[in-house]
């Protein structure tokens, strides 16, 4: 394992990470730790639609867990973004709710728009430019509780909006760091590298449910979406071409890829961040300059490590301890933004 650009001299936090015996492919990790059952989550939230965009309506689902108490305001607060095609229900979002909730933190599980049945709540697509949604639902809360601490956790896909995020809003309250998994900092590369031959099961995967959720988008707003006469779409890259770009206001994919990609404002985070990936992740690449950039701000805490997959990272403690990525993202959120 190698870890760059310490924030802190003494890494409390980080521990090695050592793969489940037979676990050590990249594929097997990602796919394992996708199906690997868990505890049931049985914690008690709160559910909300919050505004996102009042120009166009747009709400998204959150679920909250608030701890109790007077000093409640004054607890650090995780804001937890899934990746594509996931939910505030994914399994890694619950067992780093569990986590946290343990640790004594408020969490809020966010779902972008559309995920988790909430295609209703907005007429428009999602794609990973919003950052704005993000910082929509950061907003919200600390308006309503007058939260003092927030540090946001993303994971892929998500791991890109709240790396944007903290670029954008550099050293603004109550941000305090930010995690990440495995995150989708160079959207160009990770599309592409997902046509490869040994990625295509990831990328059929994914185009199944991202074409799903797009007929049933229009269904609801056949006004606004045409729901055939685009051609095939055998492709990521194809999707975001043909209907990311169309409906959200790009010129084409690579217009989508340049504009909404967080590495061209990782040199601006001002906040202690964390980006944790592994080597043998199957898709997501991470391009020299891009990694140039981000050793060169010594906010930013890279760690990389042989083996994990892809938001996998089994390892050999038995248990829920297997979970090696949920716990250093834990570990290193309570040293950098503060005990709860």
């Amino acid at each position: 394992m190698e870890a760059q650009n310490p924030v802190s001299s003494a890494a409390d936090w980080l521990t090695a990470f050592s793969p489940r015996r037979g676990l050590v492919n990249g594929h097997l990790q990602t796919i394992v730790g996708n199906f690997l059952p868990r505890a049931a989550f049985t914690l008690p939230f709160e559910t909300d639609t919050v505004a996102v965009d009042p120009a166009d309506g747009s709400r998204v689902l959150c679920h909250a867990h608030w701890q109790t108490g007077p000093d409640m305001h004054r607890r650090l607060t995780l804001l937890l973004v899934h990746g594509l095609e996931g939910s505030s229900d994914s399994q890694y979002i619950q067992g780093l709710t569990v986590r946290a909730w343990a640790a004594g933190c408020n969490v809020v599980r966010m779902n972008m728009r559309n995920c988790n049945d909430s295609e209703d709540l907005t007429p428009t697509l999602y794609h990973s430019g919003l950052s704005a949604d993000v910082g929509a639902v950061v907003e919200h809360y600390t308006r309503r509780f007058n939260l003092e601490r927030v540090a946001l956790v993303g994971y892929s896909m998500g791991g890109n909006l709240v790396l944007k995020l903290a670029g954008e809003w550099g050293a603004r309250a109550p941000l305090r760091a930010v995690a990440t998994v495995c995150p989708v900092i160079d959207l160009a590369a990770g599309s592409d590298a997902l046509h490869e031959p040994a990625n295509r099961m990831y990328e059929w995967h994914f185009l199944r449910r991202l074409m799903r959720r797009y007929r049933r988008k229009a269904a609801l707003f056949p006004a606004i979406y045409q729901a055939d006469g685009f051609g095939p779409v055998r492709s990521l890259r194809q999707f975001d071409d043909k209907i990311v770009a169309r409906y959200c206001g790009f010129r084409d994919a690579d217009d989508y890829y340049y504009r909404v990609a967080s590495a061209r404002v990782v040199d601006r985070i001002a906040t202690p961040a964390l980006i944790l990936r592994a080597l043998d992740d199957p898709f997501v690449r991470l391009t020299p300059e891009t990694r140039t950039t981000i050793l060169a701000n010594p906010r930013i805490h890279l760690v990389e490590t042989a083996h994990g997959g892809h938001c996998a990272y089994l390892g050999i403690h038995p248990g829920d301890d297997i979970h090696w990525a949920e716990s250093t993202v834990i570990r290193y959120l309570l040293q950098f933004a503060g005990q709860p």
